[in-house]
């Protein structure tokens, strides 16, 4: 009986000594993790930017129609602007004022601002033909943009302009990117004098326009 208790106990100890990991396995396979996260980290970090973008396009998406839709609602002018405060990009919904690019108590109000990401910004750098990918309304000296829909839901240049008398600067586009989704773009435009909004995304070639988020 004290022989086969002896007998099994060592048996134990060679099996469990035997299940483990060497010390060589054990960096090995810390090495192979490691490489692995090195590939893979990068492409399911730009993953999640692409993410945002998109996310990001649709909320633009969204304001646009939010606003053209209140503008039809209340009968009066109603604009979205944008602008970017501390880095971030915000937009707000509201009645377009004559005679000033944002009226001041929408601009003072925090309340009325919602953000987008972080890292998702407008693009406002000239692309390969020399042309800007963001083209809608903008007020350079306090670097905010805007697009104004008149009591019909038509896209304007002016509050009171008819849909009959709008300009073509009406029409155009906000484009945005994230600084850490490569060279991913995401783009919303007004395309005709009647409202119509479409959503795009980068190409490799410039359309008719020289844009290359169509």
């Amino acid at each position: 009986m004290h022989l086969l208790s002896k007998f099994n106990f060592k048996t134990y100890l060679h099996n469990d000594s035997s299940s483990g990991f060497t010390l060589p396995e054990i960096l090995v396979s810390i090495l192979i993790i490691g490489v692995l996260a090195g590939v893979l980290l990068p492409n399911w970090l730009a993953f999640i930017e692409l993410r945002k973008l998109n996310a990001a396009q649709d909320r633009v998406y969204f304001a646009m129609r939010q606003a053209q839709s209140q503008a039809t609602k209340d009968k009066l002018s109603t604009q979205v602007s944008f602008r970017e405060q501390s880095g971030i990009v915000q937009w707000a919904v509201h009645q377009t004022e004559a005679g000033v690019f944002i009226p001041n108590s929408v601009a003072s109000n925090p309340n009325l601002w919602h953000s987008l990401e972080p890292t998702i910004q407008i693009d406002q750098a000239l692309n390969l033909k020399g042309k800007t990918e963001t083209t809608i309304q903008k007020n350079t000296s306090q670097n905010i943009w805007r697009v104004i829909f008149n009591y019909q839901g038509c896209p304007v240049y002016n509050p009171s302009d008819e849909c009959t008398s709008t300009s073509l600067q009406a029409l155009g586009q906000i484009t945005l990117y994230s600084n850490k989704a490569g060279k991913a773009r995401r783009c919303v435009y007004v395309s005709t004098i009647l409202g119509a909004m479409r959503k795009g995304k980068e190409h490799s070639k410039a359309n008719e326009n020289d844009k290359y988020c169509y």
